[in-house]
């Protein structure tokens, strides 16, 4: 079993830092070590929990060049973190991390949380096939005169593709921002989520035209005929119309609706990694399979993350005493609540 099944297994498994760092060894290095400099295999373990190759001398640990390089978060509290985002069915906001897991700022909560959702993205992965809807849709809060139609605004234009599957059903989903809805940025966001040969199924917008160009076979669907026949614009693009329809609601459920337009991109990845899992037999094979992406990613910083960098202040202010979170692995706590001094004779 190469992952845990249930809560209860998570926990037996994961009670200390040191399980979480003999499972990162194992994902990263099943066969054993292997040099991440010149790939030597082989080498030995030094007294600091440090790998030396017998190769090129080089040393390294098992979470350097990976999402938990040089981090002072324990990995108990990392692997919880990572549970609570695969398992969860909505997921998790920093805010309420922060709160779970006693992290000591907002910000650490927020940038574990960003760190994760930058790996989600599998390097080489599979586009759809098949029959496949593309449509666009805005997201963000409601803006006087922008009713509906592709206007600019404030709000995010996204690009949604969703599997069609035979005789009923949804199959994968891609999500991502679009500078416009020029063909230029409709071409290019259809030939990087979908595979040639696919059967593209649009609605009548100018931008979808030279498809055809591109090896898919287009069919547009016209939204002055799905009126004409009595039916609404819900019924012209079902399934892109559903998936949009749910990432909204998980944006304002999970996270209020309150999502930088810089991070968007990272949210909809969560959303995309979620709903193209939903079926899976087990939740702790996300977990898993979130770790194993985790692990082969390189380091992410918290400069890469936010969205605009404040200059420092020159000469640097004193840093501020920041307490760590505390470790999940702690010493039972002898059952507090059987106390000498409870009295059930009321």
């Amino acid at each position: 079993m190469h992952y845990p099944r249930s809560v209860g297994e998570f926990q037996a498994w994961f009670r200390t830092d040191a399980d979480c760092l003999d499972y990162l060894e194992w994902l990263r290095w099943p066969a054993g070590f292997v040099c991440p400099a010149c790939g030597h295999v082989g080498g030995w373990r030094l007294g600091d929990g440090r790998f030396m190759c017998s190769g090129c001398g080089g040393r390294t640990s098992v979470t350097a060049g990976t999402i938990f390089d040089r981090t002072r978060t324990p990995l108990t509290i990392w692997f919880t973190a990572c549970w609570l985002l695969a398992t969860g069915k909505d997921g998790i906001s920093a805010l309420s991390l922060k709160r779970t897991l006693e992290i000591g700022s907002y910000q650490t909560a927020w940038a574990m949380l960003h760190r994760l959702r930058s790996v989600l993205v599998s390097p080489g992965r599979d586009r759809l096939a098949g029959m496949v809807e593309v449509d666009e849709t805005y997201i963000g809060g409601e803006e006087p005169g922008l009713r509906g139609g592709r206007a600019r605004g404030k709000k995010v234009l996204i690009g949604i593709a969703v599997e069609i599957r035979e005789p009923k059903g949804l199959g994968r989903c891609r999500m991502g921002p679009l500078p416009d809805a020029s063909g230029a940025s409709l071409h290019a966001f259809v030939r990087a989520h979908v595979e040639p040969g696919a059967r593209v199924i649009t609605d009548g917008w100018q931008g979808y035209r030279g498809l055809e160009k591109l090896g898919y076979v287009h069919e547009r669907r016209s939204q002055r005929a799905a009126r004409a026949g009595g039916e609404g614009p819900g019924d012209l693009l079902p399934a892109v119309h559903r998936v949009a329809s749910l990432a909204k609601r998980w944006l304002l459920g999970t996270h209020q609706g309150s999502v930088n337009d810089a991070h968007l991109a990272s949210y909809l990845n969560e959303f995309v990694f979620r709903f193209n899992r939903r079926r899976s037999r087990s939740r702790g094979m996300l977990f898993y399979r979130l770790l194993d992406l985790a692990v082969g990613h390189d380091p992410v910083r918290y400069q890469d993350l936010i969205a605009s960098p404040r200059p420092r202040a020159v000469p640097p202010a004193p840093p501020r005493a920041r307490g760590h979170p505390p470790s999940l692995e702690r010493p039972p706590a002898n059952r507090p609540w059987r106390t000498a001094d409870l009295d059930y004779s009321g």
